[in-house]
């Protein structure tokens, strides 16, 4: 199955302790890049997130944003955290000796500040389970959004390579007429140089023939690449390095088809598998 490193999945979960925010967002990158933002409510579970995203995710830049809110109803009365108004009062006292004509303090303002109203106690044990089990439904979901955008970039990539199956097809039944050809240029070439008695022309030009017209290893290895990616195309694991290095040596036949061109047919053919080539490298940076 192809996934893709681009997707988007969230939930919101009605827990015990209040409604649990859960949003992942991934897009592409060379390996896995987790940035995880929970709120403090959260924090102490840190540690158990981030593994549990890496055991299902490959690769990919992706922001994990976690949130609790409570609702009134779970609030329950606050309670004031009188070791923090004793530690407020005791520095508020010591500040009034430097600063004796100060207002007084207002008490709202006081009650405002953070740690001085403290409400009811999360219970972690059922936060941690209904964390574990709402986010491995939200992973399965960005999965599932990962899998549907990698459908898509495999159809693009299986048009491109058909379209470059079918350069391949075309160039083999040219190559005999194309090197006849050129094979009669270059006899003419030789009686000019057996005509000057140039021997050492003769055996160079012999030399560049051989060395430009074998193009036949060229075309077999393009055909093994080519099913190489429909084969990982439909593999299980995961394909984007592997397909990504399969594009350069493609690239890299295609340039040498190129390079030992003997014709203009031949040369144009070689520019669009290389086109075809980058497009398919294009979408394959996408693929994890």
């Amino acid at each position: 199955m192809i996934l893709s490193m681009t997707g988007y999945a969230s939930q919101e979960y009605n827990t015990a302790n209040g409604v649990l925010i859960i949003e992942l967002c991934s897009v592409n990158h060379r390996y896995l890049e987790l940035q995880l933002k929970l709120d403090d409510n959260l924090r102490s579970f840190e540690a158990s997130v981030r593994e549990q995203v890496q055991a299902k995710l490959g690769r990919g830049k992706v922001d994990c944003r976690l949130s609790v809110v409570r609702n009134n109803a779970l609030e329950g009365p606050l309670t004031l955290n009188h070791s923090v108004l004793q530690q407020i009062a005791e520095s508020t006292k010591e500040a009034g000796q430097y600063f004796p004509h100060t207002q007084p303090v207002n008490m709202l303002e006081i009650l405002q500040m953070p740690g001085v109203m403290s409400a009811q106690a999360f219970d972690n044990d059922a936060l941690e389970a209904d964390l574990k089990t709402t986010l491995a439904t939200v992973l399965n979901e960005l999965i599932a959004a990962k899998a549907r955008e990698g459908e898509k970039l495999k159809a693009i990539i299986l048009d491109r390579l058909q379209a470059v199956e079918g350069l391949v097809a075309k160039v083999k039944p040219m190559m005999p007429n194309l090197v006849k050809q050129y094979q009669d240029k270059l006899t003419a070439k030789l009686h000019e140089a057996h005509a000057s008695n140039d021997d050492e022309r003769i055996r160079q030009e012999i030399v560049l023939f051989a060395q430009r017209i074998d193009v036949d290893e060229e075309l077999v290895r393009l055909s093994s690449h080519i099913a190489e990616v429909k084969r990982i195309l439909n593999d299980k694991a995961a394909a984007g390095k592997r397909l990504d290095f399969l594009m350069q040596e493609m690239n890299r036949e295609a340039n040498t088809l190129g390079s030992k061109s003997v014709a203009i047919e031949t040369s144009q053919i070689s520019m669009e598998l290389k086109v075809l080539i980058e497009q398919m490298r294009e979408q394959m940076m996408n693929i994890e």
